[in-house]
């Protein structure tokens, strides 16, 4: 277990007190603050449509740590218009964790993965009500879907801290 959960910031010289292990996106990718208030548009905490024609739903992608500790990224998932309908329908039932996964498309780039991280296939997985459905990557070479498999070591994780905190570097 890691005592010490603060790091030295290789990109401003600062001791951090604490390494993040989750950060989220807002909205799916293909959202800008221009389409709020427009027929057809909602961005909801946990859903969002675009022009009543795309559908997406907030999960959590999780990458496991060496020291059984997990990263975790809040991000959106594309999904067909029944698969969206469905997972609506059964919002608030209990038994939504009895679905099968839902077929989608990764619709947050992620900073600090090349290639880029939209339209990755996941698979979806519904959780008890209250709580966000699990992302899980098809299983490539991709080296978000790797970390996926195989985890995140602590450096890593820095890393993302420091692009995160010091954008544009």
């Amino acid at each position: 277990m890691t005592t010490d959960l603060g790091f030295d910031c290789s990109c401003c010289g600062r001791r951090h007190d604490e390494l993040p292990l989750a950060y989220g996106a807002p909205a799916p990718a293909h959202w800008h603050d221009g389409l709020a208030g427009q027929p057809g548009f909602v961005l909801g905490e946990e859903q969002c449509v675009l022009d009543g024609e795309h559908f997406f739903v907030r999960g959590l992608l999780v990458l496991p740590m060496p020291d059984g500790e997990d990263f975790e990224w809040g991000v959106w998932v594309s999904l067909s218009k029944d698969s969206f309908t469905r997972v609506t329908e059964l919002w608030d039932d209990p038994a939504r964790v009895d679905e099968p996964p839902y077929f989608g498309w990764l619709s947050t780039e992620l900073p600090g993965y090349e290639p880029t991280t939209l339209n990755l296939k996941t698979n979806l997985h519904s959780q008890p009500v209250g709580v966000r459905p699990l992302v899980e990557l098809e299983p490539t070479g991709h080296p978000l879907a790797v970390e996926q498999r195989t985890g995140i070591d602590r450096a890593r994780v820095q890393e993302i801290a420091e692009l995160l905190l010091h954008p544009g570097r």
